[in-house]
């Protein structure tokens, strides 16, 4: 019986990794549509009067654009690496909880305010980064207390708040494929879908680990 759990759980860790895989080259290929800097190519596209009425609009979307995806990585090693390779966990652990602080959570929320869907899709994106930046930063305090439980629970709040922007992209192909809405309509239905069901999937599992 004890084979056959340690079977379960190397095939559904195996999983996990390659459909992160997955979705991070995509992610991937996304963030590569950015290099060279051009401030006319892909979501750009839309934005251009923010582009042209704030000149810092540009600086700090390349700024999350480029920064999240080492978010994306070093968060995965951090989360699903924090038992075996110990010292790769606490590197990525590092790169994940600066670059989160510092770069991608702040830049979300500025790019948040002037998110497209109006009021609705604005205040979910700018608390998503709010968010993200509060459940980094406790899991940085607690790890430095000591308290690993709370370290690795508030880590998972984190990394499920990071992984909205694939989550955010997945449900957009499955409403867009299914119901066809008004595209401003999409943008405030996917501003939360990318986020809420995550965080609470993660409490559910904090909840039972708990038990």
């Amino acid at each position: 019986m004890l084979g056959l759990a340690k079977s379960k759980n190397f095939i559904l860790k195996a999983i996990v990794i390659i459909t992160f895989i997955y979705f991070f080259w995509l992610m991937l290929k996304i963030t590569l549509e950015y290099i060279p800097v051009d401030s006319n190519v892909s979501f750009l596209m839309i934005k251009q009067t923010e582009v042209t009425s704030h000149s810092e609009y540009l600086p700090i979307f390349y700024t999350h654009v480029y920064s999240s995806i080492f978010a994306l990585m070093a968060g995965f090693i951090a989360v699903f690496f924090d038992k075996n390779l110990k010292r790769l966990h606490r590197f990525s652990g590092r790169i994940y909880v600066f670059v989160t602080l510092f770069l991608s959570s702040l830049s979300g929320i500025y790019i948040g305010i002037f998110a497209n869907g109006g009021l609705i899709s604005k205040v979910s994106f700018v608390l998503l980064g709010i968010l993200w930046f509060y459940t980094t930063y406790k899991s940085y305090r607690e790890i430095r207390n000591k308290n690993i439980i709370q370290h690795k629970f508030w880590m998972w709040r984190s990394y499920a708040l990071a992984v909205s922007a694939i989550t955010l992209r997945m449900w957009k192909v499955i409403l867009v494929y299914l119901f066809h809405p008004n595209p401003m309509d999409v943008y405030q239905i996917i501003a939360w879908l990318g986020w809420v069901p995550n965080i609470l999937f993660v409490e559910y599992l904090i909840k039972k680990q708990n038990r």
